[in-house]
């Protein structure tokens, strides 16, 4: 059996041995729009739970839009022209806007990723600008939130009049769903309030984890972060497997947020009887795949319907390599998982040890083999499982010990399938 994984720009196929029962899990989505641009024009004018963004606009001078970095595949080429077409006729000039690249704790876009992300003519007109979550200066600190966690935000989203944000919504390995408040933060927070999002506080919650949102205390303390910063007005859409738009949810943040996640989480679920003995799974590709890091999101999103002791062999081109400079170095601190979950459990937070604990709560319950060529053999040896050169390599070694018969799902865009195992029917 010849299965086409997303991998990197241009895909990889993998052989599947006879004998086994494969499941091939592909990426659902809703119907793309027959009209987006139309849609979109539709959200901005007759919102979800406010007035509309022009009236919003009306008597400002100044507005601040977050907007996805380079590892999202947000269409800001097609919501932000008629966005900043409102702006302008509300009152507030070309020079009065600024648009931050909410990267979080990710690096900072260059240049030329600044055209894809917005397209050249915004470039060449507006104010963009990255947002640097290690320089405390450049935020404002809105208080304490009701839990204890400190919120620094970029100091110009803060002090712009108008707040909006564009995103879109999908499920997250810790937050339930993006979009909306994450587009704030972590997206647009100083390190100094993400380390406390990102501890074990949260991280080990049961409750963070993906499509999980009425009980998940990350959620809410998003929320209650983004009411600080007065998040005024958010556009979110829904993307079809193409990246086609779906869906547009604009308006007042928690209400069109909402809105978004019931049509997200209606089009995507995949419910499987039984958990299954090996999964072969995927990051998406580019942009989702460039680094390891982002590559963890594949195997926290599979690991829900594998049995406990079963394999997920995780396929990623990793181009970029592991990620940032502290993820790298915290590969390479740590053998074994348990000895990294337990040094994190007692000390203060690093950046980018959230990544490594996810995949840790994983790699203690389940087998992880890898196929990420873009990763340097240096760290091959700190990968809690086994790294392999080839994809034919790594699929034989993923079936090798499978008992005749056994049940192996297939997952070709990863994380873009929310795959849940059916509560048993009480007798």
């Amino acid at each position: 059996m010849r299965i086409d994984l997303a991998f990197g720009k241009t895909g990889v196929a993998a052989e599947l041995p006879e004998g086994f029962q494969y499941q091939v899990l592909e990426a659902r989505s809703a119907k793309a729009l027959d009209n987006p641009a139309l849609a979109l024009e539709q959200g901005m004018d007759s919102p979800i739970g406010c007035a509309s963004i022009t009236e919003l606009a009306r008597g400002k001078k100044t507005a601040a839009i977050s907007v996805c970095d380079i590892t999202r595949p947000a269409p800001n080429k097609q919501v932000l022209p008629p966005l900043l077409k409102r702006l302008e006729a509300a009152g507030i000039p070309r020079e009065g806007v600024t648009i931050l690249i909410a990267t979080g704790l990710h690096r900072p876009a260059t240049d030329a990723e600044i055209l894809e992300i917005v397209g050249a003519d915004i470039a060449s007109a507006y104010r963009i600008v990255n947002h640097h979550a290690k320089v405390l200066s450049e935020h404002t600190y809105l208080g304490d939130t009701s839990t204890g966690t400190p919120v620094y935000i970029d100091t110009r989203f803060i002090e712009a009049e108008l707040h909006i944000t564009l995103g879109f919504i999908e499920p997250h390995l810790m937050l339930g769903y993006s979009g909306g408040r994450k587009l704030i933060a972590p997206g647009l927070a100083a390190q100094e309030t993400i380390k406390v999002l990102h501890s074990p506080k949260f991280m080990r919650d049961a409750r963070a984890v993906e499509s999980s949102i009425a009980d998940n205390p990350l959620h809410r303390e998003l929320l209650e972060i983004s009411g600080m910063a007065r998040h005024d007005f958010m556009i979110d859409v829904a993307l079809t497997r193409d990246r086609r738009i779906a869906g547009v949810f604009a308006g007042k943040p928690v209400e069109a947020h909402a809105a978004g996640v019931a049509l997200v989480s209606k089009a995507l679920l995949e419910l499987l009887d039984e958990p299954v003995d090996a999964v072969i799974t995927t990051c998406a590709g580019y942009p989702l795949d460039l680094t390891f890091y982002q590559a963890v999101k594949g195997v926290t999103a599979a690991s829900h319907i594998v049995k406990p002791g079963g394999k997920i062999l995780i396929v990623a081109e990793c181009a970029e390599g592991p990620g940032a400079p502290e993820f790298c170095e915290m590969i390479k601190r740590f053998s074994t998982d348990v000895a990294f979950l337990d040094h994190v459990k007692d000390n203060p937070v690093v950046v980018d040890q959230w990544q490594l604990e996810k995949l840790a709560l994983v790699t203690t319950k389940k087998k992880l083999l890898f196929y990420t060529p873009g990763m340097p053999a240096e760290y091959h040896p700190f990968l809690w499982g086994p790294s392999f050169g080839s994809i034919e390599a790594a699929v034989a070694a993923l079936t090798s010990d499978l008992k005749p018969g056994a049940r192996v799902a297939v997952i070709p865009e990863g994380p873009y399938v929310l795959a849940k195992v059916a509560e048993p029917v009480p007798a």
